[in-house]
């Protein structure tokens, strides 16, 4: 997955270097980054409360039509859950909210469509790769990290997902944003005590972004 995340990150540069020489329509460059609100949502999930964290990345976006444009991007996000310990019979051995942390490479894929100059509307897949699992035992406090081994982690390390957002785009090249994406699979692996508990990511995300 990271070769295959290189690779497109490698094809998105040259495609904008020969763009960029072709015509003066080329795909704008940009970056991004914003605060995530994320959680796992479905049938067999309760007692459960978002963790907060952040989003950071790039992007390319294709002008297809004065209406539409295609964006690849390549994202860090900061996504996961935090059990409510108050309702867990204390089994945690802190007093504190348990906040599971996980870290990943998203590949969104999003479609564009300009409802009037600058306001837009998206939508597309995500694929995302886990790059990072850690269970915070002490959020408030800045301790109590502890690293989940890959071999021992019932989650998976791939994710796909559906991301809807709007967003303002302005003339000066700066736009605000806001995106919700959904897990289209199960996060936890199969053959496993969770493989039959229905859950997906869920994020919210918030932002702000530059178009070079």
């Amino acid at each position: 997955m990271r070769k295959l995340i290189f690779a497109v990150s490698v094809s998105i540069l040259c495609i904008i270097q020969v763009n960029a020489q072709a015509d003066s329509t080329s795909p704008a460059l940009g970056i991004k980054g914003g605060l995530n609100l994320a959680t796992i949502a479905g049938d067999d999930v309760d007692d459960l409360d978002s963790r907060t964290s952040f989003n950071a990345g790039i992007f390319m976006e294709f002008t297809i039509s004065e209406r539409f444009s295609f964006q690849p991007e390549l994202l860090y996000s900061g996504q996961g859950f935090t059990i409510l310990t108050r309702n867990q019979d204390n089994i945690f051995d802190t007093d504190e909210n348990v906040e599971f942390q996980l870290a990943y490479i998203n590949l969104p894929l999003m479609a564009k469509f300009y409802l009037i100059e600058g306001l837009f509307i998206e939508a597309g897949p995500q694929f995302g790769y886990k790059l990072s699992e850690k269970i915070d035992s002490q959020p408030q406090d800045g301790g109590g990290d502890t690293e989940v081994d890959r071999d021992d982690s019932y989650i998976k390390d791939f994710d796909t997902s559906l991301a809807l957002g709007a967003g303002y785009k302005f003339n000066s090249g700066f736009f605000v944003s806001g995106r919700y994406t959904y897990g289209l699979t199960n996060i936890y692996k199969d053959n496993t005590i969770f493989e039959n508990v229905d859950a997906n990511n869920a994020v919210w995300q918030f932002g702000l972004g530059f178009s070079f």
